[in-house]
């Protein structure tokens, strides 16, 4: 089980880190009346205009910095646009079998891949014979090879016994034409390095390598792996030889990306390329550091910004802060990633909570829909697919909705003032995409967005995404009326 920050912490850091975010487009008669430039910031009542004020130093360095050009690590063509799939996290925790697995590549297979859905990952624990749900079992005895190797529980992934891994899995889901990731925790097994067992490919032994004061704070599995020593290297390289035999195409990484280890991050990173096999890298949990950014990037595919995420309001409202402070730092390749969508039948065997449908409102989970779309976060699917209810799948089949987040650049904060929220990403062929959020608990708002604010010309087209209707052309701007915890999600394309 993990901590979450307080959200009076994040709103503290994140007022340090971007002072001059508290800007324009205003709940009710409020508006845009021009784009917002760094080190102004705009007033929230319309009688006093805009005040111009300098933006620190500290905060012009970091605008730089995420903007920079980007070299990401990944193989060409990987992740090159935000990650989408399914993960067994969840719904089903530690406890997920072959056959769940099995039926939610089907379910993707049949009603997902022709809208860009295409990874299923096995989240953590696959090694451990007897699971259980709300947590992990202490100093569990997991499957192991000679090596020090996890490999998966046969009584709960048959296909994988007499030492065939996740091989004839990974073959199933691949002859649906879908891609199949696994979840690992950072180091060595502690079962290894007590049994002191040879490290594939080198002459050292676990123990020679072990790091044993270096552990997960809330699961007893592993030890850190102290890449100072000797042949420590040729650990995770024997690692990612098995993965790849496997046919793994995704690895979700934890307790690596909050602190950032980075000299394991790196290890996997060099013994992932060593493979030649095109694998995205997704790094956990978070929230990450900005200041970590150049080298998340050049190591990694996907980085946690957030706590684990479940179908909780203010955990929802806690991430439209955590992700303004990486507006725009998502590339081909290098992802910031807001986590798993907990939406639909969540909580079967897992670690919070019982058995339910996601809590969220259907408001509120257009809204995260949203948000995640127009941020460019990977979208991964949390909840058991073959249970989806009809409202469920529109939310993740909607192909205009989608399109924000698979072919959206520069995705951010555009402006924010009082309970209102205004995202913005560029869109293909000169047009904009934008976002319209309410964040309060009450009142409904008029929000008014301004086109010329958005860098657009005065006559424009209006298209509402989640409607797939043209609202029509629109001179100016346009007031949108937006219900508490509610949003609308938009293209704006250059009229006649």
């Amino acid at each position: 089980m993990r901590s979450y920050l307080a959200l009076s912490q994040l709103t503290i850091a994140t007022t340090r880190l971007l002072p001059w975010r508290t800007h324009s487009c205003v709940p009710r008669r409020h508006s845009c009346r021009r784009p917002l430039t760094r080190g102004e910031e705009a007033s929230r009542k319309v009688s006093t205009l805009h005040a111009r004020v300098r933006a620190p130093r500290s905060a012009l360095a970091l605008i730089a910095l995420l903007a920079a050009p980007v070299l990401c690590a990944a193989a060409e063509g990987v992740a090159a646009t935000p990650p989408m799939g399914w993960n067994s996290w969840d719904c089903y925790g530690t406890t997920v079998t072959e056959a769940e697995v099995k039926a939610n590549a089907d379910y993707m297979a049949q009603h997902l891949k022709q809208h860009g859905w295409q990874y299923i990952v096995v989240d953590i624990q696959w090694s451990e014979p007897h699971p259980q749900a709300h947590g992990y079992r202490q100093d569990a005895a997991l499957e192991i090879d000679a090596n020090g190797r996890l490999i998966p529980a046969a009584g709960r992934f048959p296909s994988a016994a007499e030492g065939r891994g996740f091989r004839p899995l990974a073959d199933y889901v691949h002859s649906l034409g879908l891609r199949f990731g696994i979840h690992i925790m950072r180091g060595i097994p502690r079962q290894a390095v007590k049994a002191n067992l040879p490290v594939l490919g080198a002459t050292v032994h676990a123990g020679d390598i072990a790091d044993v004061n270096s552990t997960c704070p809330w699961n007893s599995d592993m030890y850190g792996v102290d890449m100072s020593r000797p042949n420590a290297q040729a650990y995770y390289d024997s690692l990612l030889k098995l993965y790849a035999e496997w046919g793994v195409d995704y690895i979700k990484a934890d307790d690596i990306a909050r602190p950032a280890h980075r000299e394991e991050i790196a290890a996997l990173h060099r013994a992932i390329q060593k493979t030649g096999r095109p694998i995205v890298l997704s790094l956990s949990p978070g929230p990450a550091m900005v200041k970590d950014i150049e080298f998340l990037r050049e190591n990694a595919n996907m980085w946690r910004i957030s706590d684990d995420f479940w179908d909780d309001w203010r955990l929802l409202r806690q991430n439209f802060i955590l992700m303004s402070i990486w507006s725009a730092a998502g590339h081909p390749g290098a992802w910031p990633d807001a986590d798993m969508l907990p939406l639909g039948r969540i909580g079967i065997r897992a670690e919070r909570g019982e058995a339910r449908t996601s809590k969220f409102t259907r408001d509120e989970q257009r809204t995260l829909i949203s948000l995640w779309s127009i941020a460019q976060s990977p979208l991964m699917f949390g909840g058991d697919l073959p249970s989806n209810d009809e409202f469920t799948e529109s939310l993740i089949t909607n192909d205009e909705v989608l399109a924000v987040n698979q072919t959206g650049a520069h995705g951010g904060a555009f402006a924010e003032g009082g309970d209102s929220v205004i995202w913005a990403a560029d869109a293909p062929g000169g047009a904009k995409f934008f976002a319209v959020f309410n964040v309060g608990d009450h009142s409904a708002l008029d929000i008014r967005v301004d086109w010329q604010a958005l860098g657009m010309p005065s006559n424009c087209t209006l298209r509402d995404l989640w409607q797939h209707a043209d609202v029509g052309v629109i001179r100016g701007g346009y007031t949108f009326h937006v219900a508490p915890h509610a949003s609308g999600l938009y293209k704006l394309t250059p009229g006649k």
